[in-house]
């Protein structure tokens, strides 16, 4: 379904970026990886599936290289078809302790560095008439959290520019949409779950559903693959007008 496309997909060396890589390079996609994971691994999973697999390091909070990224996979590709926004990171504490030095990192990675891709993306995808920027947002780009104000505002604001990017291309082959996961067992949710088990002097798997039971009624994580396939779907012709969607897959999450 994808075959000749380019996607590239930020923070996609593991967790919900590399699923995302995987599923899209399963129809036929070539892929730009960007992440500061294991890359000859990452690379050898998305290559698996027969098609073409390159890689940039570039800093996310840093808007230079993010311009060289994005260069540097027109070069090789011919151009962007397809953005996904995923690179992240998070710190939780109260407002009134919140190191300024994190939030200012949070806000670069997780918001502007979405705008950043995007604003360079869109000229060609416009040209051609066609293109997919998925921000992968949050539950927490739709409800809040204590603790994590600096997350919930970046992935709020996520949401935000989701909603304008597919207003401004709303009459073009582009669409713009967000994907809010609730619980996916990614390096940074793994962190927190170990957190829950020190501090409250339970086993992993107790923490686990201490952490789960809180926010998420099926109790169960959803999977990086499964957000591959919400990708996929947006990417098909069948999403074609589906526009400025923030499209919770939160077991629940929000329902209540």
């Amino acid at each position: 379904m994808l075959k000749n496309k380019t996607a590239l997909v930020t923070g996609s060396t593991s967790g919900i970026g590399l699923g995302i890589a995987k599923a899209l390079a399963r129809q036929g996609a070539n892929v730009m990886l960007n992440g500061f994971g294991n890359v000859e691994d990452a690379k050898a999973e998305v290559a698996a599936f027969g098609t073409r697999v390159s890689y940039h390091g570039a800093d996310m909070s840093k808007p230079a290289e993010i311009e060289a990224m994005m260069q540097a996979a027109a070069t090789e590709f011919g151009q962007v078809d397809i953005v996904v926004n995923n690179a992240g990171i998070q710190h939780v504490t109260p407002v009134e302790d919140f190191p300024v030095e994190r939030w200012d990192a949070i806000i670069a990675i997780n918001l502007s560095s979405s705008f950043h891709t995007s604003r360079l993306a869109l000229p060609a995808m416009k040209a051609a008439n066609w293109g997919r920027i998925i921000n992968v947002a949050s539950v927490h780009g739709l409800v809040g959290s204590a603790g994590k104000v600096a997350y919930v505002a970046a992935k709020h604001g996520v949401v935000g520019m989701t909603k304008v990017t597919a207003l401004e291309t709303a009459t073009t082959g582009v669409t713009c949409n967000a994907i809010c996961p609730g619980w996916v067992l990614t390096p940074l949710v793994q962190k927190q779950v170990d957190a829950i088990a020190a501090t409250r002097n339970m086993s992993n798997e107790e923490a686990t559903r201490q952490l789960l039971g809180e926010k998420e009624p099926s109790m169960q994580f959803t999977t990086p693959e499964e957000l591959g396939e919400l990708a996929v779907f947006l990417c098909s012709p069948a999403g074609n007008n589906v526009r400025g969607v923030a499209w919770n897959m939160d077991g629940g999450w929000t329902a209540q």
